[in-house]
């Protein structure tokens, strides 16, 4: 308390910053939490459903688990009539939806890291300059002490925005490598779910094709 006293109201900014980073990193590292699943081990149990043409079971399991990765190929399931293209389209523009997802509110992270130290340069510009104001207002004749203690005092706010730009920026990249995972995964899962669901409607038609070619 004595620190944000003497650093200025600059110093109640940087606080609110520190509080709100803080704030996102929770909420996205509880989001990723819940949305992060075995996407090899889910992926098997779907590739074994529709194998066995039990759609409704696999787009019921794709419901009841939560997360970005359920939700893309629950979309390619209710449609598994569809084409080999339109069923592309469906888990592109489902993974589109849910990048937005991921991304919340990261951006507000990083512009924290790079607002920050801002924040703290200009405290100390106008920390100076309060007190070369206040020295020239006793006649420009000031103690060594006096110097070093409004040079002291302006260099805290500086402090204060490194202490909060670094773990703020921390944060972010932490974050954004784990959407970044998550949207991999999307993209693998959709792509295999894709591949599954058309081999399977090509399958019994390229048996019939050899059938009729042998007799």
């Amino acid at each position: 308390m004595d620190l944000i006293t003497k650093g200025g109201p600059l110093m109640i900014l940087l606080l609110g910053c520190s509080v709100v980073a803080i704030a996102i990193f929770l909420e996205r590292l509880f989001y990723f939490h819940r949305a992060a699943i075995n996407v090899g081990d889910f992926l098997f149990g779907l590739r074994n459903l529709i194998k066995n043409r039990a759609f409704q079971e696999a787009a019921a399991e794709c419901a009841s688990t939560p997360g970005p990765v359920p939700r893309v190929l629950h979309s390619a399931i209710r449609r598994h009539s569809a084409s080999r293209t339109e069923l592309k389209e469906i888990v592109q523009e489902s993974g589109q939806l849910e990048v937005p997802k991921l991304e919340k509110n990261l951006g507000v992270l990083l512009a924290i890291a790079y607002i920050a130290p801002l924040i703290g340069l200009l405290g100390t510009v106008l920390g100076l300059v309060k007190t070369f104001v206040q020295i020239n207002a006793v006649g420009g004749f000031s103690t060594v002490s006096d110097l070093s203690g409004g040079v002291y005092e302006s260099l805290i706010t500086s402090a204060s925005g490194l202490m909060v730009a670094i773990p703020a920026f921390v944060f972010y990249s932490y974050l954004r490598s784990y959407s970044r995972g998550l949207m991999h995964d999307m993209e693998r899962a959709g792509i295999e779910i894709v591949n599954t669901i058309c081999d399977l409607k090509d399958g019994p038609d390229l048996d019939s094709a050899s059938e009729d070619k042998d007799s």
